[in-house]
Order: C-alpha cells, then sequence, then structure tokens
C-alpha cells in the first residue's frame, strides 16, 4: 500500500475509472453479442440490434474504452455479417 497522500488517491481514482471501465466495456460485449445472435437466427430486429451495438461501440470509443481503429473495425464486422445474410 502507498503511504504518500497522493499516492492513496490515485489508487481509489484508477479503481474507480476500472470499475467504470469495466461495466462500459461489458454493456459493449452484451450489445455485440445480442446483435450476433440476432444476425445468426436470422431476427427481423436483427438491423436493430445492429444499430444498438454500434451505438455502444461509439459510446465506448468516445469514452476512450475503444481505440477509433478497433471500433471501426468491430463495426464493419457486424455490418459485413449482417448484409450477407441479408444478401
Amino acid at each position: 500500500m502507498p503511504n504518500i497522500k497522493s499516492a492513496k488517491k490515485r489508487v481509489l481514482v484508477n479503481e474507480a475509472n476500472y470499475q467504470r471501465n469495466k461495466a462500459y466495456r461489458s454493456a459493449l460485449r452484451t450489445a455485440v453479442k445480442k446483435a450476433d445472435a440476432a444476425i445468426e437466427s436470422k431476427d427481423a430486429n436483427a438491423a436493430e440490434a445492429v444499430k444498438a451495438a454500434v451505438k455502444k461501440i461509439d459510446q465506448a470509443t468516445t469514452k476512450g474504452i475503444l481505440h477509433k481503429n478497433t471500433a471501426a473495425h468491430k463495426k464493419s464486422a457486424l455490418v459485413t455479417r449482417l448484409n450477407k445474410v441479408n444478401g
């Protein structure tokens, strides 16, 4: 454990940021999984699920959870899978 006051504060702040980022990441992964499941089952609401997942990806990018190129890659892959199914 740190002895210096500022180091103690950093530990607390880092933990809070970690928990917040973890929640964002979890929500992002859940949205992507739901979109994938909708695409696989050829659900009528697959486009809406993909739209929601893309929104979560954009939010994660804005908050610094994902790099912008990673986000672009994930969005492209999702939309490509959706278009492949819709033909």
